[in-house]
């Protein structure tokens, strides 16, 4: 029977995305692991690879086709034996990519699930099976829950279910109903009607909003909604910091490596995640996840939008380690050539404007994180030192975001301490 070849959604955050180039063509055969098409996300290109043996019988979705929603089919693949005069009554069902004209629908957390071809068994947990697999599950009576997956990220495959046994119709459970989907939040502002009326005597140029923008909107509305933030503000003295790193980069010349005071803001940062572990924190709606390591995010700009690559483990890497890692996501992240792992989790966050000549700010928590610091330039100021004289120092303004839910006021004030000390004293970072 024909295999329906569906949009894969390539990231939590995806809804619908683009089917940038196919790299096969009808009567084409391919096995499970080739590539088939370069798809788009709201976050990068990417490759799609099958997991089926088969001929590619005919293909829906043309190249360059935008807005193609998650779990549409997009071609249909022939098995051994089949021609494409089985794809008959099926084929002519299948949506073109005329849709994308269609009104949208609300959009519902389960458009944007983690993989294709995905159920839900009794108890909650996601199944991931190709439609072949569903299919000869189904015809022999066999729960997709008791199997494990052989393909592309533990997706079940015709393989896995081909030499397994029904279940005792008595072992079946009858299927929980589904809890109602929530509605996604709604556009705030005006319509779009309204404000094109408002504006129809002035001279502008109307900008299409791609997935990646479409995404930041979505998600920072949604998190400065739900989420109760406040605002820990702290002034930190860089003038230490900045001779320590002058003293570092001469000795790191020969390597060719070159140190910024983001990188020491990073390991500032890991290293407060560690030494105030109950911050190191995300929510997970019922509950709260603390985490071992310290996986700090850095907030990247790029061209319409940003990027924030996660830095792994940071707590336990150099400085110098530090520098190379980040300097290789950014520049990545401006490619839109990161792969999602390497921009989905972590606890924390940084967002850096003071390169932009910005004094201070409040940055948004990105959810799940438990908090995001904001770090604006390094300005020379007179302050007053231990001696009570009046003298010149460069002062770096930050404001730690912190999710009132995950963390309190006093544990915030104990992490941007924390923070703090660590920039002050770099050579302590070393030790």
């Amino acid at each position: 029977m024909p295999i329906e070849i569906l949009m894969p959604a390539l990231s939590p955050t995806m809804e619908e995305g683009t089917l940038a180039k196919w790299l096969v063509k009808e009567g084409d055969e391919v096995s499970s692991g080739d590539l088939l098409a370069e798809i788009e996300t709201d976050k990068a290109t990417m490759e799609f690879e099958a997991v089926e043996d088969g001929v590619v019988g005919k293909i829906l979705i043309p190249e360059g086709s935008e807005g193609v929603q998650v779990n549409a089919v997009i071609a249909i693949l022939l098995e051994d034996g089949e021609s494409a005069d089985d794809i008959g009554v099926a084929s002519a069902a299948m949506p073109s990519a005329a849709p994308a004209e269609a009104p949208e629908a609300p959009k519902t957390p389960a458009a944007s699930a983690p993989a294709p071809s995905a159920s839900v068994s009794s108890d909650g947990n996601r199944i991931f099976a190709s439609p072949l697999a569903r299919r000869i599950a189904a015809d022999k009576g066999i729960d997709l829950a008791t199997l494990t997956g052989s393909g592309p990220r533990g997706r079940i495959v015709k393989a896995d279910v081909e030499g397994a046994s029904a279940a005792p119709a008595a072992a079946k459970v009858s299927a929980t109903p589904a809890p109602a989907a929530k509605t996604a939040p709604m556009p705030s502002g005006p319509e779009a009607d309204t404000v094109l009326r408002m504006y129809a005597d002035r001279d502008f140029e109307e900008v299409a909003l791609d997935g990646m923008r479409k995404t930041i909107a979505a998600r920072l509305t949604e998190a400065k909604q739900s989420i109760p933030h406040f605002y820990l503000r702290r002034d930190i003295k860089l003038d230490a910091l900045l001779a320590f790193r002058s003293q570092l980069n001469k000795q790191l010349e020969k390597r060719g490596a070159k140190l910024s005071v983001n990188d020491f803001i990073i390991k500032a940062c890991a290293l407060a995640l560690q030494e105030v572990p109950d911050a190191n924190a995300v929510w997970a709606n019922d509950r709260i996840l603390k985490l071992k390591p310290s996986d700090v995010a850095v907030a990247v700009a790029i061209e319409g939008g940003l990027f924030t690559p996660v830095l792994k483990d940071a707590e336990m890497k150099s400085l110098s380690a530090l520098s190379t890692e980040m300097k290789d996501l950014a520049t990545r992240a401006r490619d839109r050539k990161l792969a999602p792992h390497e921009y989905q989790g972590g606890s924390f966050a940084i967002s850096n404007l003071g390169m932009f000549g910005i004094d201070n700010f409040d940055a948004v928590i990105n959810p799940p994180h438990g908090a995001i610091l904001a770090v604006g330039a390094g300005v020379k100021k007179p302050i007053v030192d231990e001696d009570g004289q009046i003298s010149a120092a460069t002062v770096m303004s930050v404001t730690l975001s912190v999710d009132h839910r995950v963390i309190d006021g006093a544990l915030g004030a104990q992490l941007l301490q924390a923070i703090v000390d660590n920039l002050e004293n770099p050579m302590a970072m070393l030790a």
